[in-house]
């Protein structure tokens, strides 16, 4: 059977609804995209609102301590003791660990545990686990920077 080009458009544009109905049919089926339920958003929104979620889970600054970076200088045979969660570097001259428990001091950047006596590495990132007075003791005029203490 052969159609005629009458018969071509007819079943063309036929063809053409059905797909047009279909698609709208499709994007109709979910009511949900859109509503309250299911927002569509800007990129703006959605970073306002994730660093408005930050700024509410920030923790409380520690009271006589700091988020950010001190630097301090240590004459020989100060001690920088730390509260649990301090953390330092001993930027120049020399420091030794001190620890009345015995347990060490974590050095971040070495991978280490560093024990009373032991030299603290220059440029090495330590950190204190518990408010016990660890620390470092400076054999000479040292400087350190550090923060949380």
């Amino acid at each position: 059977m052969r159609l005629s080009k009458k018969g071509i458009v007819v079943m063309a544009l036929l063809l053409s609804l059905g797909a047009v109905l279909g698609f709208a049919g499709l994007a109709g089926a979910d009511s949900s995209a859109g509503s309250d339920s299911d927002p569509l958003v800007t990129k703006s929104f959605v970073e306002q609102y994730v660093h408005s979620m930050l700024d509410q889970m920030k923790p409380a600054e520690p009271s006589g301590g700091s988020l950010g970076w001190s630097v301090a200088t240590l004459q020989a045979d100060q001690e920088f003791t730390g509260k649990a969660g301090a953390e330092f570097i001993v930027r120049g001259g020399q420091a030794v660990v001190v620890d009345p428990t015995g347990a060490g001091i974590p050095d971040l950047t070495a991978g280490t545990n560093v024990t009373v006596g032991q030299v603290a590495q220059n440029n090495h990132l330590f950190t204190i686990p518990r408010t016990d007075g660890r620390g470092i003791k400076a054999v000479k005029q040292t400087t350190i920077m550090y923060r949380g203490n």
